[in-house]
């Protein structure tokens, strides 16, 4: 796979990841009936050697599900080789579902549908200057004419996401002898493999249960949608376009493909940056291509637009609205300002609510693994105050994503990330609790109360041993 970004590994400490070297698949050996000697050439080949004579061994192909079973990396959807996740397993994909479709078979038809995060669409937007209304036209066009039958965005999931988590962290927050707080954000996957991996025991009870937008898209995509269709999972293939590369490691966990469907929810994850060079490499820009609206196949109720913001954060704005409907609900307090203060660095910044003359909610923004180390020591010594903390492993958050579309020239990502922020905060403000919404809870989800909300907008997480093995020796 190409493109992919540096990272973090904790014996070099920074705000980004990739695998380390005690990788549990570097070569494939096969096993001879005779004698063999195995060299490494200073070009890091592998070759062995027998009286059969001499060959070159090859890599391995590590999947995302090898990794995910694996104690040696942070996390592992940066650098090593995914067949299953990239731009050219979707344009495979494309390609054959074209050729199907001329020859009428029906048997291998797909329904293609595409999912564009918001942060993707306006890092698309400034790449190609144009304004994000612009670029979700111009990119459906091109989506469509690549083969997509279906284009649509997170919104609807980004509403459930929060309406899910707000409701989560009240429950939590009520029965703090069955629970423990601070409730942190579950929606980065870079941040839940590194904990599952690095102090999975400790951090899952703190971890938000509620399902990522992306994975309950998926959800929608691969049940409600197939319902309303009437067709089955299997024949819809979904693709997903994200700002962050761990996006990939996140739909490919087990706990994502359904048993009873017998299909994964996201069957593939792309990026800002894959979607830059599908362009690049036919020679075209966005605004070539033809307008063409995204689509609304959840209710007859088609919103006026498909760009918008969930508070101000860019990462889905969970603190800032679970903090504003807490301290409504929990104190009848009305908060429509939120006024954070800058702790260490921006990147770690908290906001409170008093209430005579006691702190009742603390909340806190930590984004990039250094904060998280900060925080991840707070809670081992007992010394968090917190009652949820939104946690991205991205410094600034997902508009900074590490597969968002890189600056031009000398142009400093600071500057680009600011920039995004800026655009991102003047889009139309979403509400959660709409009508959109309720439909989704009533006909598909059986009511906000029912066993599928549980079973279908969240999930579980998993503490990975370490494994134990001459590869994990550092020298």
């Amino acid at each position: 796979m190409s493109g992919f970004s540096g990272a973090l590994q904790l014996t070099n400490l920074d705000d980004f990841i990739t695998p380390s070297q005690e990788c549990i698949k570097p070569v494939e050996i096969k096993k001879s009936k005779t004698g063999s000697k195995i060299t490494i050439q200073e070009d890091g080949t592998y070759f062995e050697s027998n009286n059969m004579g001499t060959q070159k061994l090859e890599k391995v192909e590590i999947t995302l599900a090898d990794c995910l079973a694996c104690s040696g990396c942070i996390t592992s959807a940066e650098g090593v080789l995914i067949t299953q996740q990239s731009q050219e397993e979707v344009l495979r994909v494309l390609k054959e579902n074209s050729k199907a479709k001329e020859e009428n078979d029906e048997n291998n038809i797909k329904i293609i549908v595409f999912t564009i995060s918001q942060q993707s669409l306006l890092s698309l937007a400034k790449k190609f200057n144009l304004n994000p209304e612009q670029a979700t036209k111009h990119l459906s066009g091109y989506l469509k004419l690549l083969g997509g039958d279906y284009v649509l965005d997170t919104r609807i999931a980004d509403d459930l996401a929060l309406l899910e988590s707000r409701e989560e962290f009240l429950r939590r927050y009520r029965d703090q002898k069955s629970f423990k707080l601070p409730m942190l954000a579950s929606s980065c996957p870079g941040w839940v493999c590194y904990a599952e991996k690095t102090h999975g025991d400790l951090l899952i009870p703190y971890i938000s249960t509620t399902r990522s937008p992306q994975q309950i898209m998926g959800v929608l995509v691969k049940q409600f949608l197939a319902q309303k269709l009437n067709v089955s999972a299997e024949k819809i293939y979904h693709i997903t376009v994200m700002p962050c590369y761990d996006k990939k490691l996140e739909a490919s966990r087990e706990d994502f493909f359904n048993d009873v469907i017998e299909s994964r929810d996201v069957d593939c994850v792309i990026t800002s940056i894959e979607i830059e060079q599908m362009l690049a490499s036919e020679g075209k820009i966005l605004s070539e291509f033809e307008e063409k609206t995204f689509d609304w196949p959840w209710t007859c109720s088609q919103p006026e637009t498909f760009v918008w913001s969930h508070e101000s954060s860019g990462s889905g704005g969970y603190s800032d609205y679970i903090f504003k409907y807490a301290a409504k609900v929990l104190f009848n307090e009305n908060v429509t300002q939120l006024n954070y203060k800058n702790l260490r660095n921006p990147d770690f910044r908290e906001v409170i609510l008093e209430k005579d003359g006691a702190v009742v909610l603390r909340f806190a923004i930590a984004n990039g693994f250094r904060n998280i180390q900060n925080l991840v020591q707070k809670l081992k010594r007992g010394k968090s105050s917190y009652h949820y903390v939104e946690v991205m492993a991205c410094p600034s958050g997902c508009l900074n994503g590490g597969a968002q579309i890189r600056p031009e020239s000398n142009q400093p990502i600071r500057e680009l990330t600011e920039e995004l922020i800026k655009m991102y905060q003047n889009l139309p403000q979403a509400e959660p609790e709409n009508e959109n919404v309720k439909i989704i809870y009533d006909e598909f989800l059986g009511g906000n109360d029912s066993d599928k909300v549980q079973q279908l907008l969240h999930t579980s997480y998993h503490a990975v041993e370490k494994m134990s093995t001459a590869l994990n020796i550092k020298w």
